[in-house]
């Protein structure tokens, strides 16, 4: 008398698909954006809330962000400028978020938010010691706004203008 043995078929099961993360809310340009109705945002990974309005009446006007309990301020011309330099450059553009005290990497939202070529001639952070990471809270601000596209990974996130 044979034995046969039963050997269970191997079989891979598909690998899961990564989920998405959650793109920013995206208000209309008049909902919110204000001190008493601020944006609440996410950073481009999704790692970490903040809140971001405009302060049209502070000298100069601010964009001002609210991380916790540290509050960053940027020039409020920075919305408007940094959508006319994405719409120029016409293409992804990596974020490269620093901090003030390191170096941004070249060709990135950061360092153009700290270039004496860009439309304010260097920093748009107002306040000495909180003017980096510009390439982190700016692009879920533009994209809020309906101004850009950003992307959702862990980590080398870019951005573009909006097409139309």
């Amino acid at each position: 008398m044979a034995t046969t043995k039963k050997t269970a078929a191997k079989t891979k099961a598909a690998p899961a698909k990564k989920a998405a993360k959650p793109a920013a809310s995206k208000p209309s340009k008049s909902s919110g954006g204000t001190k008493d109705s601020p944006w609440k945002l996410t950073t481009p990974p999704g790692t970490s809330a903040f809140e971001a309005y405009r302060d049209e009446i502070a000298d100069p006007p601010a964009l001002v962000v609210q991380v916790g309990k540290t509050q960053l301020r940027y020039a409020l011309s920075c919305i408007r400028d940094l959508h006319s330099m994405l719409v120029a450059h016409g293409d992804w553009m990596p974020l490269g978020g620093a901090d003030e005290q390191k170096p941004a990497a070249e060709g990135t939202v950061e360092a153009w938010g700290r270039a004496k070529s860009n439309p304010v001639g260097g920093w748009y952070g107002l306040k000495k010691g909180l003017r980096g990471r510009f390439g982190v809270y700016l692009p879920p601000v533009l994209e809020a706004l309906g101004l850009a596209e950003v992307e959702h990974l862990p980590k080398n996130n870019r951005m573009r203008a909006k097409k139309k």
